[in-house]
């Protein structure tokens, strides 16, 4: 039976997931919710998830929302093996020290930079565009030497970093001033399957709500 994902394709965090799904063979019954039109906060959704956010995940009675944790329940439940997110202590620690990154780092850091200039209207703030330069010289040294964020074989870490990095940039965040990071993710976007279709297709969409200059909340 599918499982069902509450989503909507511009988020970043949706996104991540569904690779992460797709790659793990997992079929997903994907459910749109537009939040700009506030279908998150519905009763029927708030009773679901008391943070009404996307995305949300419901298979069969279990319900979990925040992207990371639905990632791993779905590797740790689904994967065929555990080459995505290995069972190996040490192995299995540096996948999550790049998920953790990502989440605290790499999304707050992106959140707070561009969130003002899509939703409230305003221009960058220099300050939170030098601290989000930071976190991609940390991100830098960690493909150094590999393949893949967290080593030679992709893993479920890869799927939220290409997510918010490819966010930035078709905003237009120059990439290529961080090499190790740019050869990454040239190479996940040939080597991911429907990497179009699950990925950039919702970038572009992003990239729609930034060029109309529409204040959203």
């Amino acid at each position: 039976m599918p499982i069902d994902l509450y989503y909507m394709a511009v988020s970043p965090p949706c996104r991540a997931v569904t690779m992460a799904a797709s790659a793990l063979g997992v079929e997903l019954n994907l459910k749109f919710l537009d939040l700009y039109k506030g279908e998150h906060m519905t009763t029927e959704f708030v009773k679901l998830t008391p943070q009404h956010c996307v995305p949300t995940m419901v298979d069969n009675d279990f319900v979990l929302c925040e992207s990371r944790a639905i990632i791993c329940y779905l590797a740790d439940k689904y994967g065929k093996d555990d080459s995505l997110y290995p069972k190996d202590p040490k192995k299995r620690a540096i996948v999550n020290h790049r998920l953790f990154f990502e989440a605290a780092c790499m999304s707050q850091r992106y959140a707070d930079y561009y969130a003002p200039i899509l939703y409230q209207g305003k221009e960058g703030d220099p300050a939170k565009l030098k601290r989000f330069e930071d976190a991609f010289v940390m991100l830098d040294k960690y493909p150094e030497g590999h393949t893949w964020a967290a080593g030679d074989h992709i893993t479920i870490a890869d799927f939220p970093l290409i997510a918010i990095i490819s966010s930035a940039e078709i905003f237009g965040f120059d990439i290529t001033r961080y090499p190790n990071v740019s050869r990454w993710l040239a190479n996940a976007k040939k080597s991911i399957p429907n990497y179009e279709e699950l990925n950039h297709a919702g970038c572009l969409e992003y990239k729609k709500v930034m060029d109309a200059k529409i204040i959203l909340f």
